[in-house]
């Protein structure tokens, strides 16, 4: 799909190769950092090395706007291959949480439509867009009736306006700030605590082995949905938070005992925001609760250094819950079919969303399906 003009000296590109987005780079995270909730995972240097690490098996469709030379919009798209469908997916798959349309300050509705109607005509099956906020310009300007939305993740949010100590004594009441209290000192008698925050490359190189490591033992032997610590993982985390290091976006808290790692929290700080992505504590410490403890150390790090808000993303699990003023959810986008086949696998698709939500829903049936399933689940993910 070549370059065309419209009025108004607007310009629209499909960009298909690696080296034509990177030459998006100077002016990519300028429309990012403008997003009303500003997504990290749609940084360029996390972009480019997702693709780089995860997208052997597609072709780049990132459609973009310029006007008088100057972007002023981006949709980073690819077509994936999915049990014989081309389908439509963002740069970064299920690692774009709160991906969007980008668009310029001043950029109005026809650069959004132009821009998704570029999308709509594309050479695809259909949408599978994982990640969306529920206020999302290209959901909007598309419209339900070409792209459905259904919830996938409750997205605690936490205000920070206060400040940590502030939050802290609102939150959590006197008995649970006690028992706190009483958790790092039990903690400590095993050895010395210490806090460690990682931010330059160095620093995150090493601490990014300890996430690793702790992540590994953690989910020994468990279902795990991510692919965090496998072989290509570790290559697109290292590659990724060496990218970011220079726009000081990554952090990693560590919580260590004499020295030994006992639980880590990586996050990324963005526009004045934490937005959590991974965690993990050493299980053999879990008498102790080191995850929740280490929480509250990244959480009081982000507060110091000016942090207004925490996007926790993902799921609401009990702890997020407990610190968590509102859920603010993230969806999957599922349309814009242009054939047969795409209907109905889109079709599928949300019926097996909604099935998955239902279970969860079911303690019995939620144990079934996490932990029964769970190998069957495993080997479905190999063959997709």
């Amino acid at each position: 799909m070549g370059p065309i003009a419209l009025a108004g000296d607007l310009r629209l590109e499909t960009i298909s190769s690696a080296d034509g987005f990177a030459r998006l780079a100077p002016d990519w995270d300028r429309l990012v950092r403008a997003m009303p909730r500003p997504s990290p995972m749609l940084l360029h240097g996390w972009l480019r090395e997702w693709w780089r690490h995860y997208g052997e098996d597609g072709g780049l469709a990132v459609h973009v706007a310029y006007r008088d030379g100057r972007l002023v919009g981006a949709l980073p798209l690819c077509v994936r291959a999915r049990r014989g469908l081309r389908v439509l997916t963002f740069v970064g798959g299920e690692h774009s949480a709160l991906a969007d349309l980008l668009l310029a300050p001043g950029e109005g509705p026809p650069t959004a439509a132009a821009l998704a109607a570029r999308v709509a005509d594309s050479d695809h099956d259909f949408a599978d867009l994982y990640g969306l906020p529920g206020a999302s310009l290209l959901a909007r300007t598309l419209g339900d009736a070409r792209l459905r939305l259904v919830e996938r993740n409750e997205a605690p949010v936490l205000d920070l306006d206060g400040g940590w100590e502030d939050v802290y004594r609102t939150r959590l009441s006197s008995k649970k700030r006690a028992q706190n209290r009483r958790r790092r000192r039990n903690l400590a008698k095993l050895g010395k605590l210490d806090v460690a925050l990682a931010r330059t490359k160095d620093e995150l190189t090493t601490a990014l082995e300890d996430a690793f490591a702790l992540h590994s033992i953690r989910w020994n032997g468990r279902p795990d949905g991510s692919d965090f610590a496998t072989p290509t993982g570790r290559r697109f985390h290292h590659a990724a938070i060496r990218a970011l290091a220079d726009a000081d976006v990554p952090r990693i808290v560590t919580l260590k005992v004499d020295g030994r790692p006992a639980a880590f929290h990586y996050f990324f700080a963005l526009e004045g925001r934490m937005y959590v992505h991974r965690m993990a504590f050493d299980p053999t410490l879990a008498h102790y609760s080191p995850g929740w403890l280490n929480t509250l150390d990244a959480i009081e790090a982000a507060a110091g250094e000016g942090m207004k808000r925490v996007e926790f993303l993902g799921g609401a699990e009990r702890y997020k819950v407990e610190l968590s003023d509102r859920f603010e959810p993230l969806y999957e986008g599922l349309g814009l079919t242009r054939s047969l086949r795409g209907a109905a696998a889109a079709g599928g698709r949300v019926r097996a969303i909604e099935l998955r939500k239902r279970l969860k829903r079911s303690e019995a049936l939620r144990r079934f399906y996490f932990d029964g399933l769970a190998p069957a689940r495993r080997l479905a993910g190999r063959l997709t």
